[in-house]
């Protein structure tokens, strides 16, 4: 976000700024980001932003996880260190359940974050430069980008005009 330039639009309510994201996007100009203080419900549907896959990846790896969990507990009991314990058969399946629901849960959590650290680019050296400080506390601003600045500045002014904004620069 640093070598391009971009048109910030700043709102104070985010009922103008579903208004607008849905006016640029059908005037086809190019939002970049959508930066809020907390989420703003039909956002995802108003920028078309498909839904996640991180569940897939939580799914496969906790299944992964329960018949790792499951055949390593078969394989002990059964085979490498069979044990006769309080009466109970080699292969007591019941006695395995807590053991792979734990396993499951802690593959498919730990996927989970694993996939959503990549899918974000998250890094421990990343530093966030805000494009404005109130956009933590009580602004909502769109990022359209502008190949040329006044021409888009002037497009987006028009698209806007009807919707209350705050300030555009």
């Amino acid at each position: 976000m640093r070598n391009r330039n971009y048109i910030s639009i700043f709102f104070d309510d985010e009922v103008p700024l579903l208004q607008a994201v849905r006016k640029l996007r059908e005037s086809n100009e190019i939002i970049t980001d959508v930066l809020s203080p907390f989420p703003v419900h039909g956002l995802d549907e108003a920028l078309s932003i498909k839904r996640s896959r991180i569940p897939v990846v939580g799914f496969i790896f906790g299944a992964i996880g329960a018949i790792l969990a499951f055949g390593f507990q078969a394989w002990v009991f059964t085979v490498s260190y069979p044990l006769i314990i309080g009466g109970k058969p080699f292969f007591a399946a019941p006695a395995f359940i807590p053991i792979t629901l734990e396993v499951t849960v802690l593959f498919a959590g730990l996927s989970m974050v694993a996939a959503m650290l990549i899918r974000s680019k998250l890094k421990p050296d990343i530093r966030f430069v805000p494009v404005d400080k109130r956009i933590t506390d009580d602004r909502f601003v769109i990022l359209v980008e502008a190949a040329d600045a006044k021409t888009t500045l002037m497009r987006v002014k028009s698209v806007l005009s009807g919707i209350q904004t705050i300030e555009i620069r």
